[in-house]
């Protein structure tokens, strides 16, 4: 039975151990198609990187208390993801696009001495996708090395890390220019149009203020990438409505007339 997650991990994982050769060393990864570890979560972290292609499926926004992260909204409600069904397999034929926070388990680098900056390779040892199987990609060669698999798996984490330090200097940027505001959004169903749900508990861009910047402010922000960042944000929260009526067509719409998004931040 696997344990329940310590409160000081990341969503998804429920324990963290260091992959290395010793005691993985016959050890396999499989490859999916489903991801079971994602259905029951309607908000997962997002990459500035990641904003052009995430917008066109989901709303981005932005988790509320201190230290915003950017999140895509996979449901309006806790617990509701109109995009996976209840085994982790994509609902549409075509699927969305899946950010690599999802891509990136049961791995994770993460630190195994609180005085050393060095990053080692863990995974989460409750998950099913990696183990002693006769099936799926080494981990180690017979002599122990990291398999061109495991390099590859490195590498990808690596490159998370690295975007996710670029996406904490966005998030400063918007800090600093107190660009960022709490979001409500209303959504009326056609047969209750004078009783809307209210969604709120997430962080949005606060276009008054936008409007208001300096036009040197907002050049380099255009020159250096960012502000197409917030235009992407803000283009894809008209996508809440289209999460709605995902959830009623599915039956899993607010059974009361006020829900909160409950964007708060889960930990990368």
């Amino acid at each position: 039975m696997a344990s329940a997650p310590k409160a000081s991990l990341p969503v998804f994982y429920n324990e963290l151990i260091p992959l290395n050769s010793n005691d993985h060393g016959d050890w396999n990864a499989r490859s999916v198609d489903k991801a079971p570890w994602v259905v029951n979560n309607h908000a997962v972290p997002l990459t500035v990187e990641e904003f052009p292609s995430a917008q066109r499926d989901f709303p981005i926004v932005f988790s509320s208390g201190e230290r915003s992260v950017p999140l895509a909204l996979m449901g309006l409600n806790e617990g509701v993801n109109v995009f996976f069904d209840d085994e982790g397999a994509p609902r549409d034929a075509t699927p969305p696009y899946i950010p690599a926070y999802i891509r990136r388990y049961p791995f994770l680098l993460a630190k195994l001495d609180p005085n050393s900056e060095n990053l080692s390779l863990c995974f989460d040892p409750t998950s099913d996708l990696i183990g002693k199987f006769d099936e799926g990609q080494k981990l180690f060669n017979d002599d122990k090395e990291p398999s061109d698999h495991t390099k590859g798996l490195l590498q990808f984490c690596e490159k998370f890390e690295e975007a996710g330090n670029r996406t904490q200097l966005f998030m400063q940027e918007l800090e600093a220019h107190d660009l960022l505001m709490d979001g409500e959004i209303a959504i009326n169903r056609a047969d209750k149009p004078d009783q809307p749900f209210v969604y709120r508990g997430f962080r949005m861009v606060n276009q008054e203020k936008l409007r208001q910047l300096r036009g040197d402010q907002l050049r380099k922000w255009n020159e250096n990438g960012l502000l197409p960042l917030i235009f992407a944000h803000l283009f894809s929260l008209d996508l809440m409505r289209t999460i709605f009526a995902r959830q009623v067509e599915q039956g899993k719409g607010p059974q009361g007339m006020e829900a909160a998004a409950a964007a708060t931040a889960p930990q990368a």
